[in-house]
């Protein structure tokens, strides 16, 4: 089978090629600026603002599977508007489908988020990534829209890099403690999505960890995991900050996660062991 990747060179998309190569799959992938490493996949240049370039990349590829996992915060032409072309795109050629939307579509009002609760976004980015959940199903009801929450792992993510800095005295700043997610693991996400992609499984599904934490609380437990110092982790209060976003988000997976092979780990559990000492995903 052949899988496409679109947004191969972030973080969660490198994942899903290493994952999918391994798992047997021809595997391109496509980047707006650089390519990944070009050992694990075909790459492609694509730019989802540029009209008819899909069509050129699905054409070459010829994909049975496509794998949604580009994003550029609040640029409406990438964050909504793309997916709405990846979405015809593959309904006309009958591929499968997988959209990767974030807990950001929602506004934190009510806390706990089961996957029949609506979009309330309250950013720039959440509404990109409401109108692109709404515009993908409209078009091609058969796709899965699979949202989650901070993607952790490898030491790699944004959030690991800035409680390392914290802790070295190179960055200045505070870790919130009352802006609450429900971390997921790269390599349990990555591989929850390519199992959701061979289900016959559709619509909205929520893909997060089994925990809901703090950012202080996260920071603390990757600075014990790598050997930093806890102590240089000052806490802060987002609520008394300008930065605009909901506060407490909770994806509940529950009911994705009862049909399903992959577990997907709480915080505690992921970061109980250094990355080096890790062992595979558990299925």
């Amino acid at each position: 089978m052949t899988t496409l990747i679109i947004g191969g060179s972030g973080f969660l998309g490198a994942e899903l090629i290493r994952q999918a190569t391994a798992a047997g799959d021809s595997t391109a992938a496509t980047y707006a600026t650089e390519p990944g490493d070009t050992a694990y996949a075909k790459w492609w240049h694509l730019d989802l603002t540029e009209a008819g370039r899909l069509d050129e990349v699905m054409a070459e590829v010829e994909p049975r599977l496509v794998i949604n996992v580009a994003s550029s915060k609040a640029n409406w032409g990438v964050t909504a508007q793309g997916p709405l072309r990846i979405a015809m795109a593959t309904a006309q050629t009958g591929s499968r489908l997988m959209h990767v939307s974030s807990d950001a579509v929602f506004s934190g009002g009510r806390v706990h988020y089961d996957e029949h609760c609506l979009p309330d976004p309250v950013t720039p980015y959440g509404a990109a990534k409401a109108a692109a959940e709404t515009g993908v199903l409209t078009l091609y009801p058969q796709a899965v829209v699979a949202r989650t929450s901070l993607i952790i792992g490898h030491g790699r993510s944004v959030h690991e890099r800035v409680v390392h800095e914290l802790a070295a005295g190179t960055r200045q700043g505070s870790l919130f403690t009352d802006d609450v997610r429900c971390p997921v693991y790269v390599e349990d996400l990555a591989a929850a999505l390519l199992e959701l992609a061979a289900s016959d499984a559709a619509g909205v599904r929520h893909l997060a960890g089994a925990d809901a934490v703090s950012r202080h609380e996260l920071g603390t437990l990757i600075a014990r995991r790598d050997g930093l110092d806890v102590s240089q982790l000052r806490t802060g209060l987002r609520a008394h900050s300008a930065l605009p976003g909901a506060l407490d988000v909770r994806l509940d997976s529950c009911a994705t996660q009862k049909t399903m092979r992959t577990v997907l780990r709480g915080a505690k559990e992921f970061c109980a062991v250094p990355p080096s000492s890790r062992s595979a995903p558990s299925t």
